[in-house]
This record gives C-alpha cells, sequence and structure tokens, in this order.
C-alpha cells in the first residue's frame, strides 16, 4: 500500500518560492510600451527562504519584492528578499528558526515568539520606501535597487505594530496608519505621519477585544477603523478552542473620527456581521460617509469554518453608507461576481472616483485571479479584462497617465503567469480600453509566484 504525501498548495505550483535574486536588463516586450509610463512596478510577497517548521501558511514567507523598471519604451526586472532581522539570522543558522501562524506559538525561542517577515504591502511616502507586514514594524527599502537598509520605526517614535495599508492623502500629504494588539489594551491605536515623515502623534482607540484589523479608509476629514468580530480570545485555549475566531453573531462596527480625532472623537456603527480584508475607496458625500470595499460573510483564514454561515470566504465589492447626522447605516452589494485585492487611481484616495478595479477570483480552492474587473460606479455597471486560459494574475496596480484630467486615464499593472507556458509577465492594459489586448507583456526573466500587494511609483531613475 502506498502512503499519500500531502503537497501544501502554497509551496507548490506558482505559489511556491524562488531562490534566486535575479537582474535583468532588456526585457523582451510583446507589443509596445506606452512612451508616457515611466516608473516602477513593484509588488510584495511571502516567499520562504527555508522549508517551514511544522504546517506552512500562505502567510508565513519572508518578504520579497518583485520590481520592474520602465523608461523609455524599455524594462528591467530585479527581486530581492527583504533582509530583516529574522532572515537574517535564518540564513545564518541555514534553516528555519520560527514556526508560522498555523503551530501554536514558541513561547521558549530564544529570538521572539514571531517574525516580521516583511511580506505583505508597500508604501512610498516622504522619498521613503516601505516593506510592510501589519504585525511589527516598517522596513525600508533603496529605490531602485530594493535593497535592505533595516526596520524604520520614525526616529523611535512608532509606539505600536503598523499597519500593512497605511492611507496616504494625495492632497495634503499626511500617511495615516494603526497598529493594532491581539493581547492586551490598547487593543488599537491611530497615528498620523507628515507629509515630510515625521510621526506626528499616536493615539489609543478603545475597542472591546482585541481583532485582526486588516485595513481601513481615509476621507478628505475623516479616518474609517473596521471592528470586525474576528477576534482573539485567550479565554476559548481552555476550551481545546483556537483563540482566533469569527464570532458569526457579533456584529461589525465601523468607528469614523475626524482625521485629528482621538478616542472621544469616534462614533461607532453598526452593521451585519462580515469580515472586510480590504477596502477599496471611501469619500464624503453631503452627511455621509460612503465606504466601499470587498465583505465576505465570515472568514475561515486563520480559523475554522462555521457551518452555520453561508459563502464564507467569498469577497464582492459592497457598499456602506454612514450619515453622520442621523446615525443610520445603509448598505448594499455592488458586484456579484466574487473579486479582492480592490485598487483605484489613488490620485483620488479619499475622494469619489467613477471608476475602481479589483481582481477577478477564479474558480479554484486557492486565492488566484482569472481576470480584473473594472466597475464603473456612476453607471452601476462593470467590464471585465480575462486573462486567457490558464493565465493567472494579481492585484490591479493603476498608474496614471501624467497628462490625465480624469480617473480612467491610465494603466493597470499585474503581474500574469501562464500555468501551460510557465511563464511570467507583467501587462498593461490600457485601463480605457479596458477588454482588448494589453498594450504590452514584459517577458519576465524568472518565474513570479503569487504575492500580495504591489504599487506604481512615478518617474524612478535607473
Amino acid at each position: 500500500m502506498t502512503a499519500t504525501i500531502s503537497i501544501n498548495p502554497y509551496l507548490s505550483g506558482n505559489f511556491a518560492p524562488v531562490n534566486q535574486e535575479t537582474t535583468e536588463n532588456n526585457l523582451t516586450v510583446i507589443g509596445e510600451i506606452p512612451r508616457n509610463l515611466r516608473g516602477m512596478f513593484l509588488r510584495n510577497g511571502p516567499n520562504p527562504q527555508f522549508l517551514p517548521i511544522g504546517q506552512y501558511h500562505w502567510f508565513d514567507g519572508d518578504g520579497m519584492i518583485h520590481g520592474v523598471h520602465i523608461e523609455n519604451g524599455k524594462a528591467s526586472y530585479r527581486n530581492r528578499f527583504v533582509q530583516t532581522r529574522g532572515y537574517g539570522l535564518e540564513k545564518e543558522a541555514n534553516k528555519p528558526l520560527w514556526t508560522g501562524l498555523l503551530e501554536p506559538p514558541q513561547m521558549d525561542n530564544p529570538y521572539g515568539t514571531s517574525k516580521n517577515p516583511a511580506n505583505t504591502a508597500l508604501v512610498y511616502h516622504a522619498g521613503r520606501l516601505l516593506a510592510l507586514w501589519e504585525g511589527g514594524e516598517p522596513h525600508a527599502l533603496t529605490v531602485p535597487e530594493l535593497n535592505s537598509l533595516g526596520s524604520y520605526n520614525f526616529d523611535n517614535k512608532l509606539v505600536s505594530p503598523f499597519t500593512a495599508h497605511p492611507k496616504v492623502d494625495p492632497v495634503t500629504g499626511e500617511m495615516m496608519f494603526f497598529g493594532y494588539s491581539f493581547a492586551q489594551p490598547p487593543y488599537l491605536q491611530y497615528g498620523i505621519i507628515s507629509p515630510q515623515g515625521e510621526l506626528l502623534r499616536t493615539v489609543p482607540i478603545d475597542i472591546p477585544v482585541g481583532v485582526m484589523m486588516h485595513d481601513c479608509a481615509i476621507t478628505e476629514n475623516y479616518t474609517i477603523f473596521l471592528d470586525l468580530p474576528l477576534t482573539f480570545r485567550p479565554e476559548r485555549m481552555y476550551k481545546g478552542e483556537p483563540p482566533l475566531q469569527f464570532e458569526h453573531n457579533t456584529p461589525s462596527r465601523f468607528g469614523i473620527t475626524p482625521r485629528q480625532g482621538n478616542n472621544e472623537d469616534v462614533r461607532w456603527f453598526e452593521s451585519d456581521s462580515c469580515y472586510i480584508f480590504h477596502t477599496l475607496n471611501a469619500y464624503e458625500e453631503g452627511d455621509e460617509v460612503v465606504l466601499i470595499a470587498c465583505r465576505m460573510n465570515a472568514t475561515t483564514v486563520l480559523g475554522e469554518a462555521n457551518e452555520d454561515v453561508k459563502d464564507s470566504d467569498i469577497p464582492r465589492l459592497h457598499q456602506w453608507r454612514f450619515n453622520l447626522t442621523t446615525g443610520e447605516v445603509k448598505e448594499q452589494p455592488l458586484c456579484d461576481l466574487p473579486s479582492e485585492f480592490p485598487r483605484i487611481n489613488e490620485q483620488y484616495t479619499g475622494r469619489k472616483t467613477r471608476y475602481g478595479y479589483s481582481g477577478k477570483m477564479a474558480a479554484s480552492s486557492e486565492p488566484k485571479f482569472d481576470g480584473i474587473i473594472k466597475h464603473d460606479f456612476e453607471k452601476g455597471n462593470f467590464e471585465i479584462h480575462n486573462f486567457g486560459s490558464h493565465r493567472y494574475g494579481g492585484e490591479p496596480i493603476f498608474a496614471p497617465n501624467p497628462s490625465a484630467v480624469t480617473d480612467e486615464q491610465g494603466w493597470l499593472l499585474t503581474f500574469v503567469y501562464d500555468e501551460a507556458s510557465k511563464v511570467s509577465e507583467l501587462v498593461i492594459i490600457d485601463a480605457q480600453d479596458f477588454t482588448a489586448s494589453p498594450v504590452a507583456k514584459i517577458q519576465i526573466p524568472q518565474r513570479v509566484p503569487y504575492g500580495f500587494h504591489g504599487m506604481w511609483l512615478n518617474e524612478v531613475r535607473s
């Protein structure tokens, strides 16, 4: 009788890590790169340096940045590990030193109970590129080389973890962030960083229990916190249950505070139980604050499934309207198709946009995207750009046309992997000719694993 070996799907196929750090110039281009598209496409994601101890969760891997620099119709590629403390210690030991999210915490680990892999997202602010992970401090990188400069704590002013999804106001230049704690109050802290990169203030925000809070949103005048019922309760461990669970009978809460507000200024609005990993945008309209995000009925991302909840882990674009005068909450679905990783033209962050974009989820047991959805909020409809048979991409990043006068003028960029030819490409799609073939496909000289979040940097010089 032959034993069956279970293969972790996040360590195989195009989820599997790559070992080589590569630099390659003069990449092959199918089509033509727009001449006024100049800058650098960057994407972060998990790429374990060593096979893990015990069970591996996709969120565990060491951060690796993949970058494509574009200038004068030509492109170059490089990928680099984010050289965190944990990455360095494991490289020196030539073995893994930490277990991951699916294993019990290593309370006796001499290097600490958890490793900051800096593997989730990126932000560029005040001339500094930061690789982010919500459980710890950011890590600074050089541009365009992607060399690691070490952890960054804003001149020792950072007193909390730093979200993977801070929000930069394109008008004022301020960056808003939060940090959360599972185990001890304050469970939530809120901070503001000046346009020059100085951490100006951090204030505690009262919430009743520790929750996994992955994203937030801003408008021109407000910041929105998502107190959703993916809760951490240590007492569950005494019953033999996971401490982190989704509570489907607990309502969702949305906290709205003036940007410069504190705990006393937060107004809390309740709605049906749900979970949100990623917001698309928020804006003000009359007496209302409007939030658009990918909503799911429940999540099992780090816990067990609840059979009472239909459509767990299936996100769809959704809208909430919070009336600041009456306290009323209205919510409605915007698109029936499952999608995630929503993005906009970030020159309009916090302001009303006509268009938004999200990754169209494939019919797969793994989180793979077989296209991009373009949402027209004015007409209430959508279009789909399909990647093609056995081709899967990632988060759609908007690169604005430098001469744009509307939020639609620009290009969408994402890595696409062809599972038949086993080739990775950076595809460039004209946002105004959305369903047409990409205007350019940049051939990447090595496989780019599926990953998390990216960004576009304008006018980066090599």
